[in-house]
């Protein structure tokens, strides 16, 4: 098992999968910060980013990943600098491999940070957005 991984981390179409990862994040990124969500360190350099929920009223890690996950959005809650407790965090994780691996790419990460803002800022029931998010995902099924 450890060979073929090592192997397939060699190939083209996995060091492309790696790219678009990082653009997606990047893309990610960029468009929840157009829509005045505050990221930690800015943005990132890698396919990870986390939320700065203080800012939004009646928000915490833990209620943004509850209402984004009734919503089919799959978020983690997460410690960031200045919490009194990770049991109640302030940030949110989220990660570009998945909807990466399912084929989307930096025009459908616009769409999920519109998602996000509807949900959290706009505080848009996630039953009815969840209904979009499930017919975006059709489009993107996975292939094993």
């Amino acid at each position: 098992a450890e060979a073929l991984m090592c192997f397939e981390n060699l190939s083209t179409s996995f060091k492309n999968y790696q790219k678009q990862i990082l653009k997606n994040a990047q893309a990610l990124s960029s468009n929840l910060k157009l829509l005045n969500f505050k990221l930690l360190t800015g943005g990132t350099d890698n396919h990870l980013l986390l939320i700065d929920l203080k800012t939004i009223e009646d928000m915490n890690g833990k209620r943004g990943q509850d209402l984004l996950e009734e919503a089919g959005i799959i978020v983690n809650r997460n410690s960031i600098l200045g919490d009194l407790s990770p049991f109640n965090p302030s940030g949110l994780r989220l990660g570009t491999p998945a909807v990466t691996t399912r084929g989307m790419k930096e025009r459908e990460m616009k769409q999920i940070a519109l998602c996000i803002k509807r949900i959290l800022i706009d505080k848009e029931k996630p039953t009815v957005v969840k209904k979009e998010v499930e017919g975006f995902c059709s489009k993107f099924l996975l292939n094993y």
